[in-house]
């Protein structure tokens, strides 16, 4: 299915990633770097704990290029939140392209305003976002395309419309890019099956993991619940 195969390339095209293509496609796909086309992934910060989620530039990012010459080059991804930081990018076919600072001024978007506006993208393209009951007292997040289930992570209005039917808040875990999953904050035993449930799906899968903490949603905003756990191999 379109859109359903993807991976993050970093700026420019040299260091773009397919998933699912043929090995002899080596044709370089063109981006529709629009607004409208803007999308939001979240990805780890391994042994981060930021406390707000005020966005944070990740700065200066080195790369490896498959001929051995190592580039530095500036993406727009942030710090968000506990051990995960969140990437603008360029949706595609088989990849996505991650947005530079420069695209942001060119699109004369703040990062707020770029997030914003990719949250919107999202909805609009892969659906609203469902919750569903999933196991042990607990909710998962689906929308149209697994592997951005974890994005809704972000969709603040969804989230907002959760609280309605649970006023003491909502603690929720995103352990890998396909799993997004909550429960209400004063329901002890579905609290306890998400510290066990998130911690198993974290550990399961390092390619495709992303936090390893637990985070609260309460008064319209997020913080930290549960502080990220170190990896024991």
């Amino acid at each position: 299915m379109k859109h359903l195969l993807r991976s993050l390339c970093a700026w420019g095209a040299m260091l773009a990633v397919t998933t699912g293509a043929p090995a002899a496609d080596t044709e370089p796909e063109r981006f529709d770097v629009s607004a409208q086309n803007l999308l939001v992934v979240l990805r780890e910060s391994p042994g981060a704990n930021k406390q707000d989620e005020a966005l944070e530039p990740f700065g200066k990012i080195k790369a490896k290029l498959s001929d051995g010459r190592e580039i530095e080059f500036e993406a727009s991804w942030f710090q968000y939140l506990g051990d995960m930081h969140l990437r603008l990018v360029f949706d595609g076919e088989r990849r996505v392209q991650s947005a530079s600072p420069e695209d942001l001024e060119k699109l004369r978007l703040s990062p707020e305003q770029a997030l914003a506006r990719a949250v919107d993208n999202l909805r609009r393209r892969y659906g609203q976002p469902v919750a569903a009951p999933w196991s042990g007292g607990l909710m998962q997040v689906q929308g149209n395309s697994p592997e951005l289930d974890s994005s809704y992570f972000l969709d603040r209005a969804f989230w907002l419309d959760q609280l309605r039917h649970s006023p003491a808040g909502l603690v929720a875990a995103v352990p890998g890019r396909g799993g997004l999953v909550f429960a209400k904050a004063d329901d002890s035993a579905a609290i306890a099956s998400l510290r066990f449930s998130a911690a198993a799906l974290f550990v399961s899968n390092d390619r495709t993991r992303i936090s390893s903490g637990l985070y609260l949603f309460k008064d319209g905003r997020w913080s930290v619940f549960q502080p990220p756990q170190p990896v024991i191999d």
